[in-house]
This record gives structure tokens, C-alpha cells and sequence, in this order.
């Protein structure tokens, strides 16, 4: 088969990296992957599981070469990481990312880049709360969107190139502008994972209930809540520092909707809470018709042996 690119390098060997990896050899990719992580504990785990063709201890090694160089580390890190492996790309390479904040990664990365390199961030949407070079696998992507996110005056050959090997993961693409992808990250993805980190506080604070109760006698929504809340912290950390102010936005449309339904309750506005309620659960209906999640009973949670 003809490869998207001969060399890929994946900068960042975690969830989203390894399932890449493993995706592009379901795929019948042919070509070398090389890899680097800033831990040598994450390197030599990579290396013993074969999780890429060759591991490098430099990001500017795995990176030297590449006709793709995938940033797969954290927002706040993607800057120096940028700055590292600058000199060494090849002329025609093309540079992306998986972060799911775009604005930030603009600013932090394209100053660093050669003119005569592709600078084209993409963000799939997809992801478990599992972390580390064990947790990926090639099914992450299938049937999710990578949404590609291209600077402007970028080639759309280049542009192209990025969604087709997406669309080689498995997944469908779309393309996006900076500003609407991260409001769009803050509704779906962003502020959910801070109402769930909110809510395991919450219950964590909750003196006349001990911690042992909470996990004693947790819930479904309650799991569903500390499923995502345990996702990676470094992560989601950057994610809100450098997509303040969509979050903020949403987070304050989020706060007047709950305000009004603290009201109806309190009122006995049984009526509110039923229309809102049912109009909330057809969209939810609507996730699980569009094939991004299962109605199965469960559905993500460990099974009592």
C-alpha cells in the first residue's frame, strides 16, 4: 500500500501514541515508527512491549528524519518540545499534535518551526481515563473524530495528507477553525471532566459520609463520574490553563443552568424538571444513534470476577 508518510515519529508514548502506533500496524503501515518519552521508565516499558519499531532517548532523535512528527505531550509541554527537535526536521515534514486545546498550541509551538516545515494540530476525539505506554490499543479511534485544525496558509496538500492518515486510525475527520474547536472541546470534553474532578471533591469533603461509604456504596452515576476524574492529571491541568477562556464561557452558561434547576427544585417546578430532563436524555439518545457511545449496560466498567 502507498504510505501516508515513510518515517512517523511520536513525541509522547502514553495512551494516545501507543494506540496510534498499534493502529497504523493494523493498518499494514510499512514504514518506521520511532518514538521518545521524557521517562526513562515510559521508554523502557515502550521498548520491552515492542510499542514502536525504535525508541529514541532525545525527542530531536526520534524526531530527526520524520516525514510526520506527532506531538503527543501534554499542552504545556509542547513548546520546548518544539524548540528540541526544530533543527533536526526534514525539509517538507509535517508537524501535528493530538492536544485538545488549539489556541495555546498555535502560541506555543509555531514560533519554534522552520518555514519550510507543515504545521497542521489535529485533536482526536477519543481517549479512555487509562494512561501510560500499556494503556492504548487499536481500536481507540474507530469510528471517532479527528478534527485537523490548520494554521493559516497552510498547504492543502498538507492538510489532506494529516486527515488521510487519520482516516487510516480508523477515524473520521473534519476540518476546524482555532476558535470554534476550543469552545466546542469546552462543551463535550472539557468542562464534563471538570464537573467530574468537582463532584469526587465534593463527596471526598463530605464530612457525615466517610470515604469508605462512598465507595461502598457508589452508584452508577457516581462510577461514571470517577471514571473520567481519573484521567490524567498533568493533562488536564494544562488543558484548563490554556483554554481558560472558553471554559470559563461554558462554565458560566453551565452555573445559570444550574441555578435555574436549583430553583425549580426548590419551588416544586416538577414541570421544568420534566421537560428538561427529557430533552437532555434525546440527546443523549442522539450520541448513541450518531455510533459515538453504546446504550449496553456497564458499558466501560470492570466486571466483578
Amino acid at each position: 500500500m502507498a504510505e501516508p508518510y515513510e518515517r512517523i515519529a511520536l513525541i509522547g508514548l502514553g495512551l494516545i501514541a501507543g494506540s496510534m502506533s498499534l493502529a497504523l500496524r493494523r493498518a499494514g503501515y510499512e514504514g518506521e515508527i520511532t518514538g521518545h518519552a521524557r521517562s526513562a521508565e515510559t521508554r523502557e516499558i515502550a521498548r520491552e512491549i515492542g510499542l514502536v519499531d525504535r525508541v529514541c532517548d532525545s525527542a530531536a532523535e526520534a524526531a530527526r528524519d520524520a516525514d510526520l512528527v506527532v506531538l503527543c505531550v501534554p499542552v504545556g509541554a509542547m513548546g520546548s518540545v518544539a524548540r528540541e527537535i526544530a533543527p533536526v526536521l526534514k525539509p517538507g515534514a509535517t508537524v501535528s499534535d493530538v492536544g485538545s486545546v488549539k489556541a495555546a498550541v498555535f502560541e506555543a509551538v509555531a514560533p519554534h518551526l522552520p518555514e519550510n516545515v507543515h504545521f497542521v494540530p489535529a485533536h482526536p476525539m477519543a481517549g479512555t481515563e487509562h494512561s501510560g505506554p500499556r494503556s492504548g490499543f487499536a481500536e481507540l479511534f474507530d469510528n471517532r473524530w479527528c478534527l485537523i485544525v490548520p494554521t493559516e496558509g497552510t498547504e492543502a496538500q498538507a492538510v489532506e495528507r494529516v486527515a488521510a492518515f487519520w482516516r487510516m486510525l480508523g477515524a473520521n475527520t473534519e476540518v476546524m477553525e482555532v476558535e470554534h474547536h476550543d469552545l466546542l472541546c469546552a462543551i463535550v470534553s472539557h468542562i464534563p471532566h471538570l464537573i467530574a474532578y468537582t463532584m469526587v471533591g465534593v463527596a471526598d469533603d463530605f464530612r457525615r459520609v466517610s470515604e469508605q461509604e462512598v465507595i461502598k456504596f457508589s452508584a452508577a452515576g457516581f462510577r461514571d463520574f470517577t471514571r473520567i476524574a481519573a484521567s490524567d492529571p498533568t493533562m488536564w491541568r494544562d488543558v484548563f490553563l490554556n483554554n481558560k477562556e472558553a471554559t470559563l464561557e461554558i462554565l458560566g452558561r453551565f452555573t445559570e443552568e444550574l441555578f435555574a434547576l436549583q430553583r425549580a427544585i426548590r419551588t416544586g417546578d416538577g414541570e421544568q424538571l420534566f421537560d428538561y430532563f427529557s430533552h437532555t436524555r434525546s440527546i443523549r439518545r442522539g450520541i448513541i444513534e450518531a455510533g459515538q457511545d453504546t446504550d449496553a449496560p456497564d458499558f466501560g466498567r470492570a466486571k466483578p470476577k
